[in-house]
């Protein structure tokens, strides 16, 4: 084409032809590459979006693991409870990134290499914590380990297992037993990983008339196993505690371990306490550990190393056993999970190790002292000196109170009272919990529900001040908030019994008892259109509580104030909140009433109108349309034709008035304009009655909140003196009347026997009578009046 163009002698046409190629061209490319895109982006669609294309660069990806761990930069921070990870957490986290590298090597450098770093580890760890001639099974699961050891006592009490498998359990059930104050659903998860029915599985109660009420009763877990085995079946494992799961109370392990020897049971410990056999002193129970079969370690929450793994140590004499548990494992990988906490160890040496577990200690020691200081708080682990664990709540005792509030049960009162104090101190501890957690986050404290005692909070140093750095200012801290929100909880439960007698005994109110609110108490207004036998939601009642939430809210007092659905059904209630100063009750009672009853008249009014109108509107018409049926008979036939009626009126006009109707709003009557037509002015109607009140409504001074007990006396004598003031005033102007009105009318000769007084000496009586207080008292004199 280029050929042809150039034998074109006009350049003109040379130079169209050049630019229409090129055109062509480009548009040719532009469709090219559009199906293009089109082909890539339908073979892409199953793609997620980070893998299309070429890949990302290493900024972009840590940049989105930065925002999956902490949030958005839009979205709101959340106060979430962040690890203090030192040098040797990044000595454990290491650990995990060599594992990797490590297992690139060949097999027989890797194997030497994994077993140095498993015998050394597990050496050290029986060495720390003096169970000799251990062995050691690292997992990352806290009850794995437990799950291995339950195969492992199986294996080795059922010589056939391996062969026979379950029938060798049917004919003789094992029994593994757990102590009632084992940690929740431990022996759900050793059912389903082994595989044994529920009725294997055996609760020991704990001690309930001496010793610990979390420590087992010994004495019923010996009758429990010659009952089972009268019954043909084989104790297998007793799961004994070294500091429990809630308070950290430690079993008889000592008594445990002679009871395990005379009936062939295999004795695991686990809990918190076993930590201190790293220390010189140890107590005597706990010490009593390094002679059980097996024991549980968590080493990570102690030294405050992540991601490192939980260590069971064991003693076992046969290699194949173990092996066919899964204890021991010929695979690298599984050796190398012991590599975070070999260096770790390392990175510490026994100095570190010891300070950080007694560092712990002493943190639990100086809180508990400190709280033996505090009243209205019980610590619950009084007995246990070297327990590492405090448990405390907070208790009143109150006139004619129930003792339960301090844990001890009261026999002489009835159930339902028993409850609802229990659950009243319980939402108080719950609440104080929660607010201990906010204020000290460093403390690392956890609210939990105990069976016998109900709500409590929990200081386990062991497990959290190693993460958290939790400090010997943290517990001071920790006091100082707890002695701060003393006077609140006191002055809550207090007035708790009052608010419920206060509403009970107002009409329209109903208390609501929802154990779970720690404020002063719940209260619902029942309106006139409420079914109390339903418990669906009430649209009229949420409106109106919804408004009454809004009117409390505008009073700015010193309590606060929520709306939700109520503790057993759904409709709404107001809840009260935690008082931190004398309430008057009763004013609180009568305004949430009072309040309630005018914003439902105010709806009902509202919701009345649109059928008073409606109505009102029909009731002119029709009386509009007998009007002008009137006027119509009135007129006659003859003026309502066209021509006819013009000149008819024309000889003799009509004189018609007007009449029209007008609705009056507020009366809700329909009334005549004839007054406005006639007079020119229009009706100002019915005047509206007026707003109801409070019988008991107080005065306040400038600046007082509204619900104040304390300034009561102060108002009582500001009014009696206000009230003297204006009697003494008013006898003042008596004894100035009397010459003064007989002056008038010896001056007056106009006026005649008989006749009122002037307007002047009503007015200046009434001016007299509205003065001031702090004024005083001017008598005219009589000629002033003219």
């Amino acid at each position: 084409m280029e050929a042809s163009l150039e034998k074109i002698a006009d350049p003109t046409l040379a130079e169209m032809g050049k630019n229409l190629k090129e055109a062509m061209k480009m548009l040719e490319d532009g469709q090219r590459r559009i199906e293009e895109e089109k082909e890539k982006k339908l073979l892409s669609e199953d793609i997620p979006g980070p893998l299309q294309g070429s890949g990302q660069d290493m900024v972009s990806i840590l940049q989105l693991v930065q925002n999956l761990m902490h949030g958005e930069e839009d979205e709101e921070p959340q106060s979430t409870r962040i690890q203090n990870i030192g040098e040797q957490g990044h000595m454990a986290l290491l650990g995990h990134s060599l594992g990797a590298y490590i297992s690139t090597l060949d097999k027989e450098r890797l194997r030497k290499l994994t077993t140095r770093i498993l015998s050394d580890t597990t050496l050290w760890l029986c060495r720390i914590f003096r169970y000799e001639n251990g062995c050691a099974y690292f997992h990352e699961e806290e009850r794995e380990g437990l799950a291995k050891i339950c195969r492992l006592a199986i294996h080795s009490r059922y010589e056939d297992f391996v062969v026979d498998g379950f029938n060798v359990l049917y004919n003789k059930k094992p029994v593994i037993y757990l102590s009632a104050a084992a940690r929740p659903g431990l022996g759900q998860y050793l059912c389903n990983q082994l595989g044994l029915p529920f009725p294997c599985l055996c609760r020991v109660p704990c001690n309930t008339m001496f010793g610990s009420q979390h420590q087992m009763d010994v004495a019923f877990l010996e009758k429990l196993i010659k009952d089972d085995i009268e019954r043909g079946r084989l104790p297998l494992l007793l799961v004994a505690n070294a500091g429990t799961a809630a308070v950290g109370h430690t079993d008889k392990i000592g008594r445990l371990k002679e009871l395990c020897e005379q009936y062939g049971i295999w004795l695991h410990v686990e809990g918190v306490n076993l930590a201190t056999l790293a220390l010189g002193y140890v107590s005597s129970s706990v010490l009593a550990a390094t002679k059980c079969d097996s024991m549980t370690l968590t080493p990570g929450p102690w030294l405050g190393l992540p991601a490192v793994p939980t260590v069971t140590l064991y003693k076992h004499d046969d290699p194949a056993l173990t092996l066919v548990a899964g204890l021991t494992s010929n695979k690298p990988a599984d050796k190398l999970r012991a590599l975070p906490l070999w260096l770790s160890l390392q990175y510490l040496g026994l100095d570190g190790i010891v300070e950080k577990i007694k560092h712990a200690c002493q943190l639990s020691q100086r809180l508990q002292e400190s709280l033996k200081k505090v009243n209205h708080i019980k610590i619950l682990v009084e007995d246990e000196l070297s327990s590492p664990v405090v448990v405390f709540r907070f208790f009143q005792e109150l006139p004619n109170s129930d003792p339960v509030l301090k844990g001890v049960p009261a026999p002489h009162m009835a159930p339902s009272t028993l409850g609802r104090e229990r659950h009243s101190c319980d939402a108080l501890n719950r609440w104080l919990g929660e607010q201990l957690k906010q204020l000290v986050p460093a403390g690392g404290l956890t609210v939990m529900d105990l069976e016998v005692e109900g709500m409590c909070v929990r200081f386990s140093p062991l497990m959290t001040a190693a993460a958290l750095g939790t400090q010997g200012e943290d517990v001071d801290q920790l006091v100082a908030c707890i002695q701060s929100k003393l006077p609140v909880l006191t002055c809550t439960l207090q007035l708790r019994e009052e608010f419920k007698q206060e509403v009970e005994g107002t009409a329209g109110l109903l208390y609501v008892d929802d154990p779970n609110w720690p404020g002063i108490g719940v209260v619902r207004y029942e309106h006139a259109n409420d079914d109390k036998s339903s418990l669906k939601s009430d649209p009229e009642g949420e409106k109106i509580h919804a408004g009454l939430l809004k009117k409390l809210n505008e009073l700015e007092s010193d309590l606060t104030f929520k709306m939700g659905p109520e503790y057993k059904s759904m409709k709404s209630c107001i809840y009260v909140g935690m008082a931190s100063d004398d309430i008057d009750v009763s004013e609180l009672v009568e305004t949430i009433a009072v309040t309630a009853r005018e914003i439902e008249e105010n709806s009902r009014l509202l919701e009345n109108m649109t059928e008073v109108v409606r109505k009102g509107i029909q009731e002119a018409q029709d009386q509009l349309q007998k009007a002008n049926e009137e006027r119509l008979l009135e007129e006659g036939v003859l003026r309502q034709i066209p021509v006819v009626g013009s000149v008819l009126n024309w000889f003799s006009p009509v004189q018609a008035s007007q009449k029209g109707r007008t609705f009056n709003l507020t009366a809700g009557s329909l009334e005549s304009t004839e007054h406005t037509y006639v007079y020119k002015v229009q009706g100002t109607g019915v005047t509206p009655p007026p707003t109801p009140s409070g019988s008991r409504t107080k005065q306040r001074l400038p600046g007082q909140k509204p619900f104040k007990r304390s300034l009561r006396s102060s108002d009582a004598l500001s009014e009696t003196s206000s009230v003297s003031h204006i009697e003494d005033l008013e006898k003042v102007e008596d004894m100035s009347s009397g010459p003064e009105q007989s002056t008038l009318e010896a001056h007056s000769p106009e006026q005649p026997p008989g006749a009122p007084a002037p307007q002047a000496s009503q007015t200046e009586t009434l001016q007299n009578r509205t003065q001031r207080p702090d004024d005083h008292p001017q008598v005219e004199e009589p000629g002033s009046l003219r």
